[in-house]
């Protein structure tokens, strides 16, 4: 609370430019072990349609959602197999 607004406004200029291009620069050989430039000129020309919009708009709550459920699948899971071994006197 006492880092004055400029410096804030200066450290997230810098983060937007040199952070992301170091980031770029990290996932792109992850991209092209997967990729090859025509899948992804595939995928960004999907992305540019209304359904490809709304699914990147989505697709963070949904895999906020799909967590959720999934943590408490394992829970639900764990309890199963603590109560199966229970009953067989473990």
């Amino acid at each position: 609370s006492n880092v004055p607004e400029d410096v804030w406004k200066e450290i997230e200029a810098d983060l937007a430019t040199n952070s992301l291009k170091e980031l770029t620069t990290m996932l792109t050989p992850i991209y092209k072990q997967h990729l090859s430039l025509e899948d992804l000129n595939g995928a960004i020309a999907f992305y540019n349609t209304p359904v490809g919009k709304k699914l990147a708009e989505k697709t963070p709550l949904i895999s906020a959602q799909a967590m959720q459920v999934g943590q408490q699948w394992g829970m639900a899971l764990g309890a199963k197999i603590t109560s199966l071994l229970k009953a067989k006197g473990y």
